[in-house]
């Protein structure tokens, strides 16, 4: 199933990410999460590829295949240019093609130091070929902007260009504050991008986890989250808790504003999609709030 086609039926796709630490999810225990997530009913679940395209590059397509085979729920495999030769993507689209994956989230992949770009340096440069082979493809967007991006316009001309050269859906990077998002589909309304936008959201379970996501992705850490984190700075289970609910209040306003979609980053937590699952489809029948940006 083409995952753009989950935004045409007038509902609010909701769906997951594994995220292999460091590249180690094996099959066996990647079958056993998928398991419990496809229980939830997802309309899709992504697998990740590690920087740079080492780590769990080889895995991330046998990962995809197993779960959309064994449990029938659509999967999007993520795929990283930065470390790839024209050569080796045509390995990958063919190892794709040949385990009957439909959906690629195309991604440039963090700088991996000592390596160097070969003959990608940003997705865009592959969602053209990945479109021409009968992949779906999406890309990666940024609500507060890239990280290497000073301004917020120059990431929202990138995007335009990833539209542009095929992509047919986005997937946000993780936020604390939804306003961020509002602000930035307005933009991306003004830009001409039409393609729908599903929201990314990540709970955060600890302090030094929150601190490195901040600095690598550029995320504003909004001050009812500072709060948090000093009220439970002896009391880890309850800033678990704590994220996991914060997190639970942004998907169901993100829900009530209509938003295209709606895509938690698990980090390999089954009881984290249960819980967004369950806040979120306690909220279905409400009415949506007239969306700001539409």
């Amino acid at each position: 199933m083409k995952i753009a086609d989950t935004f045409t039926q007038g509902t609010q796709p909701i769906s997951f990410e594994i995220f292999p630490p460091k590249g180690d999810l094996s099959l066996e225990a990647a079958h056993t999460m998928a398991r419990e997530l496809a229980a939830l009913e997802p309309d899709f679940i992504s697998v990740t590829y590690s920087a740079g395209g080492s780590g769990n590059s080889s895995a991330t397509a046998d990962v995809a295949h197993m779960i959309q085979a064994e449990f029938g729920v659509p999967v999007m495999a993520h795929l990283t240019c930065i470390g790839l030769t024209e050569a080796m993507l045509a390995e990958r689209i063919a190892d794709m093609k040949a385990k009957g994956i439909e959906n690629v989230l195309a991604l440039r992949g963090d700088r991996v130091a000592g390596s160097e770009a070969k003959d990608f340096l940003y997705a865009k440069d592959i969602i053209g070929s990945l479109s021409d082979e009968g992949f779906c493809v999406g890309a990666a967007a940024y609500p507060e902007g890239h990280i290497e991006c000073e301004q917020l316009e120059l990431s929202v001309e990138h995007l335009k260009q990833k539209q542009d050269a095929g992509a047919a859906f986005f997937v946000s990077q993780l936020f604390f504050d939804n306003r961020y998002f509002y602000r930035f589909l307005e933009a991306c309304l003004g830009a001409g991008i039409c393609a729908p936008i599903t929201a990314g959201i990540m709970p955060f379970l600890g302090k030094a986890q929150i601190q490195r996501m901040v600095f690598m992705c550029g995320a504003s850490l909004p001050s009812p989250i500072v709060k948090l984190l000093a009220k439970y700075e002896d009391d880890p289970e309850s800033l678990r808790k704590a994220g996991i609910e914060y997190a639970c209040a942004q998907l169901t306003d993100l829900q009530a504003h209509g938003v295209d979609g709606l895509h938690v980053y698990t980090m390999n937590q089954p009881d984290i999609a249960c819980a967004t699952v369950g806040a979120l489809r306690g909220m279905r029948g409400a009415a949506f709030r007239k969306p700001c940006w539409r």
